[in-house]
């Protein structure tokens, strides 16, 4: 559970009498668990109606106590579960007003994990722009640039698929290693290659008369994507001649 800060000497910025919090005060009491956490993420969240800090005469901001365990509620929702912030604010919403509702399925699903029980509810499959944008913790600069080498895609509607936000998670933490975008641009031709091998041992399958033998090719595709990747995986780790737990 987040720990929200108690007035007093300590912080750098103060808290007020009346137990409200400065944004800079919110950040401290954010960082720990989130680091990446900025101000100006804070101030996005609040546009998107995540969080309604009261405003000072002056017009600066001040949060309350519930308000930054909101704040923390949003950003475990994106961290743990890749959900879009229109669902996060939905749910949450819904919660505050003694609704109980589950939380919704993103469709998808880390690596390692076994595959989760079908819930009920919306299973999201999309995300914005600036969803996408907040929870990779980049710019719209940055973001053209994955897209210029091909790494991320938007669909036609201009969204993204949910995947998409494992994807840009990958790219970031690469790029602390000094591996950039364009360095990628391998890794994608390889990746595109082997997709194109899978569709087209399946792709007889999709053609087929038969309803249940094309209903069958989904679950072909991602039997045989698991095995890609994991083959993959091991051809790295030989070729590199080392092994990962």
């Amino acid at each position: 559970m987040l720990q929200t800060p108690s007035g007093g000497a300590g912080h750098g910025t103060a808290v007020t009498d009346s137990g409200l919090m400065s944004i800079g005060t919110v950040l401290n009491a954010l960082r720990d668990e989130f680091p990446d956490i900025t101000i100006s993420k804070i101030r996005f969240l609040e546009s998107e109606g995540l969080v309604e800090p009261r405003r000072t005469p002056a017009g600066y901001r001040k949060f309350s106590a519930h308000d930054v365990e909101r704040l923390g509620q949003v950003l475990r929702m994106q961290r743990d579960h890749y959900l879009p912030l229109k669902v996060i604010r939905e749910h949450l919403d819904a919660m505050e007003r003694g609704e109980a509702v589950p939380l919704p399925a993103l469709a998808r699903q880390r690596d390692g994990e076994p595959a989760p029980e079908p819930a009920e509810g919306p299973v999201v499959t999309r995300i914005g722009r600036e969803e996408l944008l907040t929870a990779a913790g980049v710019d719209d600069q940055e973001l053209k640039e994955w897209e210029s080498y091909g790494l991320v895609a938007p669909l036609p509607d201009g969204a993204y698929d949910a995947e998409v936000v494992t994807v840009a998670s990958l790219v970031v933490q690469l790029g602390k290693f000094g591996i950039e975008p364009r360095h990628l641009r391998v890794m994608k031709a390889a990746a595109d290659r082997e997709a194109g091998l899978v569709d087209q041992v399946v792709a007889p399958l999709k053609r087929h008369r038969n309803p249940q033998t094309r209903a069958h090719a989904e679950a072909r595709t991602k039997e045989l994507a698991g095995l890609a990747v994991k083959l993959h995986a091991a051809l790295v780790q030989t070729a590199l001649g080392v092994r990962l737990p």
